[in-house]
């Protein structure tokens, strides 16, 4: 069984993945293009994501507060492993039914907002340790969507930083785009 959200997951968690093995131990106080993370830092926020939408997909309640340091031994297997079970977790189409109760959205959107921190994150931890990144398409395109409804109510929580300032022609619905929409430069870092 799958729905479009484990679809989507499973499209773009190889992509982060192997962003995540590509990033070796000397990388991790790197900074990153989110400004209150190091590289460790967004690699445990990533790790946490990953594991309480596995519970999130369940309808359960999830702990955010707790800080768990994930990047013991075999880390990079262990997310792995991980980004596997919140697939399979979204693939019951049960899981998209109704509101979180933990978060209070419908759950089509609470699995979008795992596939957007998947996606965006990769590309977080790509350029902070210099790592090639190409996003699922079929991820990004869906997720374009999702931020534009998201975007306000993100913004005024300090969850997405407003958008950059960007060329006056229409946006077109790719990588670049999205970034800028979560508050991101997608040319970061950004020489002087």
């Amino acid at each position: 069984m799958s729905t479009q959200t484990s679809d989507l997951l499973a499209a773009a968690a190889p992509r982060t993945v192997a962003v995540v093995r590509g990033i070796s131990d000397d990388q991790l106080d790197l900074p990153t293009p989110c400004d209150d993370y190091l590289v460790r830092d967004l690699l445990n926020h990533l790790f946490q994501v990953v594991v309480n939408f596995q519970g999130l997909a369940d309808k359960r309640q999830v702990e955010w507060v707790d800080k768990p340091d994930h990047l013991g031994d075999g880390w990079r297997d262990r997310f792995e492993v991980e980004t596997d079970r919140l697939v399979v977790a979204w693939s019951d189409p049960s899981t998209l039914d109704g509101v979180s109760p933990g978060m209070g959205l419908p759950q089509p959107v609470v699995g979008g907002m795992a596939l957007l921190d998947l996606t965006v994150h990769g590309w977080d931890l790509a350029v902070a340790t210099g790592q090639p990144y190409h996003p699922a398409p079929e991820a990004v395109a869906e997720l374009h969507g999702l931020v534009e409804r998201l975007g306000p109510t993100a913004r005024k929580m300090g969850v997405f930083a407003d958008p950059p300032p960007t060329p006056t022609e229409a946006p077109v619905p790719d990588l670049a785009h999205l970034l800028t929409q979560t508050g991101r430069t997608p040319t970061w870092p950004q020489t002087p």
